[in-house]
């Protein structure tokens, strides 16, 4: 993959870029700006003031309630400066949409939004305050007086905080004095609204697309195919170049992936490729990028004479189809250098190479341009139609449709704005929405044959104030760049952009906040695994369109940037950094020494989306520990420190740290510990970590760990039993390559997901996890189930604790040989959703022949799913209590030879796979065979490959044990 071009500008109280996600290589520019925005776009600098100040305004509220017994000068600050505050907002709302046409307005808003950022850092240094007061108290007297007697006792930083808030009060009333000149009108009692909108995210893969999802693209690909096919005595060159060119929005790279996927592509070509080009054309990294799609294997970062041979044994006497999708630069030189690498192949191998500009399909194409038109406006209503009601209910709403195919109109055949502005009324069926939609202001701006934004302005409009923030945010990363799901929510969390409600906590709302944006198709999934259910939702991927990038570059101005360490002149406004590089500097004190010199001191975020080769500088340690006090995010990973400096515990505000994949670090010092904001640590990858601090059980605030360490438990007995805490706070837990790991921490009240894979050692689980709902355990060979007293004692009541696991939702066990059957807390649980059970060579039955007519209770149960296991022989007789049972997937379990008499009763059942099971397979054939009265009633029936259904396609590679491996290393090696 590649970086998108860099974005010079953004507007937000916490930008930032996300951390996780591995770009092969930068570019060379050290900042590039931003695309040139239409009227109607120009000014929307300031348009997260409204949101800033509302959450100042819910921290305010907060300290003053959590503060009661400050002294009064400082509640009375406190007090005062609320009142500001809700002052100022009341006509923010008007103040923004007024900046789009006056630029002195626009300059109050920036100074406004500047005194907003001090403030939070004042209020959430008062917050540490409080977190640090409750540490303090738990933990005895001899505690107590040692914070009484230090630096930071308490009349001491009370005093000071005072007169840090009078100093942000008293600037915040004179910038508030003058709004007075601009007439603005209050606007009272706004709400900022929460997304609740279903989810309608397409199901796509990342060189895959449904062609039913696709409109109109009929002609066009037959046309492409009939010019890949052909051959000509006269072709001088093996390898033969097609370009195809288009307009931004206009369907370029589904088509292609149409083309890319037809069966008859596939069986004309040995081998096939698909490599995303975008801004920057990097040959070595293209090479390695090619190597990897030929070989589905990741290829190592090796000098180019090294990876020529790879090429060239690949592709060499092989008929290949390479894929150069998105292509900008017109560097001829590095074209013909490429092409020399590739020029390996047999006659007729082709490339295909899409781009914008005609004079990249000149420089590089050996055939005629293949031009994409825009679609008819008839196909393009189809599509809208599609996106904007469920399945018929265009019919209901005729008047609907005629508006609608107004709007189709205005969007010049461009499939990216149908789809956006479908997705956009979807679930509005009152007739001005769908007005104020085909009469809005935008359309009256003039635009370019190829601006669509005006469309993609529209949906923007209509998001969530929250929501808009979120995907303003999405703007630092690069074009073409691949989000994962948790850690999406992971950095928005970081930088405080989501806030929990007293219905949902945080990662639910950011989730409602991923569906939104992927409805509107400003996300578009990229790959999923769909046949494993919504546990593994957090590992769903997705991407921007280039357009739906531009857009968000336009609406966030100027404080978030990416950039590289040559860089120089460095807006003063700038406080979010992503650095565009792939290897830490050679020179490096002094480069990045200079670099960082630059930055300001209240820098909120600094993160290395491409980094291959990490941070080694203590120069940057000393950096950032010491200067930037306010950093709330702090990328470290893929660096190679032994240790962490004491200075860490100056960072107060750190609610997000990662030092994951850092194989030389061994130790982290108790002043971690300090940081009482932290939300996130992962040290995942981190293989010489001998263990983790002693309190960091009591970490306040601490919502995810991800973590690898050589210790025996996480905690020691000792300190599970001097903690008062444990883990109160944490939500996500996973555990990656601990193999000296034989116990976890008991407690964890509030755990919602647990992941353990690779751990040998592990004995067992903790028995009560009331609030868990996803467990997933993969290659623990020595882990054993508590399998409990499955008898019944004289009241009837179960004499085991059922209760420990009450909010299992998801279950996925993979590689586990000590499990022969289901343990008794599973198997009378009320709440799980989805069971999956992958290549446990010794699982024979769900449960004991004796428990199968009255010992299970799984009510809630929509999908099974078992993998691979020899032994597996019998299903339970009493599979009628299975009543919300939608999918039953057996695979490869050659002992299951009978289906039972009770599956009749299951009415829900959809859809019914069963591969690999031979003597099954002949009992459930169609009209014939012994059980085939027992599924007749299932509609989607996949009898040994009979149903060649791309759920089945999907899942089939993963039943193998190395498949399995990688399914779960594709789950966590990011994290």
């Amino acid at each position: 993959m590649k970086l998108s071009y860099i974005v010079d500008q953004i507007h937000k109280l916490n930008s930032h870029f996300l951390h996780l996600y591995r770009i092969s290589t930068p570019r060379s520019a050290c900042l590039l700006s931003p695309p040139t925005p239409s009227p109607c776009l120009d000014n929307m600098a300031e348009s997260f003031a409204f949101n800033i100040a509302g959450k100042l305004l819910g921290k305010a509220t907060s300290l003053l309630v959590d503060q009661a017994s400050l002294a009064g000068s400082v509640y009375a600050e406190l007090e005062n400066l609320k009142d500001t505050l809700s002052a100022v907002k009341a006509v923010l709302l008007d103040a923004e949409e007024q900046q789009l046409t006056n630029h002195q307005l626009t300059d109050w808003l920036r100074k406004l939004k500047d005194c907003f950022y001090d403030a939070e850092d004042v209020l959430d240094e008062f917050g540490y305050d409080s977190l640090l007061r409750e540490v303090v108290n738990e933990g005895g007297f001899r505690r107590k007086v040692h914070h009484f007697f230090s630096t930071s006792n308490l009349l001491a930083f009370r005093l000071k905080m005072g007169n840090k808030i009078k100093g942000i009060r008293e600037r915040l009333d004179k910038i508030a004095d003058d709004a007075d000149k601009f007439n603005l009108k209050k606007i009272m009692g706004v709400s900022v609204p929460v997304v609740t909108g279903p989810h309608r995210g397409r199901e796509k893969t990342y060189s895959f697309v449904r062609a039913s999802d696709v409109i109109g693209k009929d002609d066009d690909k037959d046309e492409i195919i009939r010019l890949l096919m052909q051959s000509s005595a006269d072709d001088q060159e093996n390898v033969s170049v097609l370009p195809i060119v288009g307009i931004g929005g206009l369907g370029k790279t589904t088509l292609t992936k149409l083309v890319y996927n037809d069966a008859r592509v596939v069986k004309h070509f040995d081998k096939r490729m698909w490599v995303c080009v975008s801004d920057e054309f990097d040959v070595k990294r293209l090479i390695k990028e090619i190597i990897t799609s030929a070989t589905h294997k990741s290829c190592d970062d090796l000098p180019i004479d090294v990876l020529q041979p790879h090429l060239t044994n690949e592709l060499n006497d092989n008929k290949f189809l390479l894929v150069l999708d998105d292509v900008w630069s017109k560097n001829r030189d590095k074209w013909l250098e490429l092409k020399a690498f590739v020029d390996v192949g047999s006659k007729g191998s082709k490339i295909i190479v899409t781009t914008r500009d005609t004079f990249v399909a000149d420089v590089m194409g050996t055939h005629s341009m293949y031009e994409l038109k825009g679609l008819p406006d008839v196909e393009c209503l189809s599509i809208f139609i599609r996106c904007a009601f469920k399945d018929c209910e265009d019919k209901r709403y005729p008047r609907l449709v005629r508006i609608g195919n107004d709007i189709v109109k205005k969007c010049k055949g461009l499939p990216l704005a149908v789809r956006t502005l479908g997705g956009l009324l979807y679930f509005k069926t009152h007739e001005n929405d769908w007005v104020r939609v085909g009469d809005s202001e935008i359309w009256q701006h003039e635009q370019k044959k190829d601006d669509i934004l005006a469309a993609l302005k529209l949906s923007y409009d209509d998001l969530a104030f929250d929501v808009k923030q979120c995907f303003a945010f999405c703007s630092l990363v690069p074009k073409d760049f691949v989000f994962h799901y948790l850690e999406l929510i992971q950095m928005w969390m970081g930088l405080g952009l989501i806030q929990a409600s007293e219905q949902k906590e945080e990662e639910d709302i950011g989730n409602q906040y991923i569906n939104e944006l992927l409805k509107i198709s400003f996300f578009q999934e990229v790959y999923g695994n769909e046949g494993l259910g919504d546990c593994f939702r957090f590992n769903h991927k997705f991407t921007m369109h280039d357009l739906v990038h531009d857009l968000a570059s336009l609406v966030v101005r100027p404080e978030c940037t990416m950039l590289n360490f040559d860089c120089e002149n460095i807006s003063r406004k700038v406080r979010h950094v992503s650095i565009s590089e792939s290897f830490w500097p050679k020179e490096e004190e002094e480069k990045v020494s200079r670099f960082f010199g630059i930055l300001n001191n209240n820098i909120r975020s600094i993160s290395f989306p491409t980094i291959e080769v990490g941070a080694r500088s203590e120069s940057f340690m000393a950096t950032c520990f010491l200067r930037f006090k306010c950093i709330r995010v702090l990328d470290l990973k893929k660096s190679s420190f032994e240790a962490l400096p004491h200075s860490i515990s100056n960072l107060k505000l750190l609610r997000y740290l990662d030092v994951s994949d850092n194989v030389n670090i061994k130790r982290l010092l108790d002043s971690l510990c300090k940081l009482h904001h932290l939300q996130m640590l992962l040290l995942g990858g981190c293989k010489s970590l001998k263990e983790l601090p002693r309190n960091i059980g009591e970490m306040m605030c601490l919502r995810h760990l991800v973590v690898t360490t050589k210790q025996m438990a996480l905690l020691s007995h000792k300190e599970r039993e001097a903690s008062t805490r444990c883990f109160n706070s944490l939500r996500y837990l996973f555990i990656i390559g601990c193999y000296c790991l034989e116990s976890l921490v008991k407690g964890m009240p509030s755990l919602r997901t647990l992941i353990i894979w690779k751990c040998p050692r592990l004995l067992s689980l903790p028995k009560h996890l009331p609030t868990l709902e996803t467990l997933v355990i993969a290659n623990c060979e020595s882990l054993e189930f508590d399998l409990g007293n499955r008898s019944k004692n004289e009241e009837g009541k179960d004499k085991d604790n059922t209760q420990g696991f009450r909010s299992l939702r998801h279950i996925i066990f993979i590689e586990l040989p000590k499990l022969e059957i289901l343990p008794r807390w599973l198997l009378t649980s009320n709440t799980l959703f989805s069971l999956s059970i992958f290549n446990c060579v010794n699982f024979r039955a769900l449960l004991e022949e004796e428990e199968e007519e009255t010992g299970l209770n799984l009510a809630s149960l929509d999908k099974l799913w078992i993998y691979n296991c020899e032994l597996f022989s019998l299903l339970p007789k009493g599979m009628d209590h299975f009543t919300t049972l939608t999918q039953l997937k057996i695979t490869y379990c050659p002992q299951l030879s009978a289906l039972p008499e009770k599956m009749t009763r299951l009415s829900a059942l959809t859809h019914l796979t069963i591969d690999g099971c031979p003597e099954l397979a002949k009992r459930c054939k169609p009209g014939t065979g012994q059980d085939w009265n027992k599924i007749a009633h299932v509609h989607h029936l996949d009898l040994d490959g009979s149903n060649d259904s791309v759920v089945h396609d999907i899942l089939k590679p993963y039943i193998s044990k190395a498949a399995m491996i990688y399914l779960l290393m594709e789950l966590l090696k990011k994290i």
